[in-house]
């Protein structure tokens, strides 16, 4: 949906890209770009941290969210995801928002 421009990543951010990929993807598309009919872009001023925290990453894992912004639907909880898994991703997330201007 959204064009990402990736960046090269250390620590924390690698451990979030391989949760990511493996829990988050299938709907958010590849580095977080969305996925038409499926869920939003992740890279979109939308979720900058100054709208969404990183606790709202946590919390939509734990029990999911309802749809606000976009028209895909509520977010159901994902399975599998420790609190340290999705601060993990939240990193990933955060250092490609940084690298496509999203502050």
């Amino acid at each position: 949906m959204v064009e990402v421009k990736t960046v090269e990543l250390s620590g924390d951010e690698v451990l979030g890209e391989t949760a990511f990929n493996a829990k988050c993807a299938e709907c958010h598309g590849e580095t977080g770009a969305g996925r038409n009919g499926m869920a939003p872009p992740l890279i979109h001023k939308i979720y900058e941290p100054g709208h969404h925290g990183d606790q709202s990453f946590l919390i939509a894992t734990q029990i999911g969210v309802r749809a606000h912004h976009w028209p895909f639907g509520d977010m159901p909880p994902i399975d599998g995801l420790t609190v340290s898994d999705v601060a993990n991703i939240v990193a990933y997330i955060r250092a490609l928002q940084r690298a496509n201007g999203i502050e």
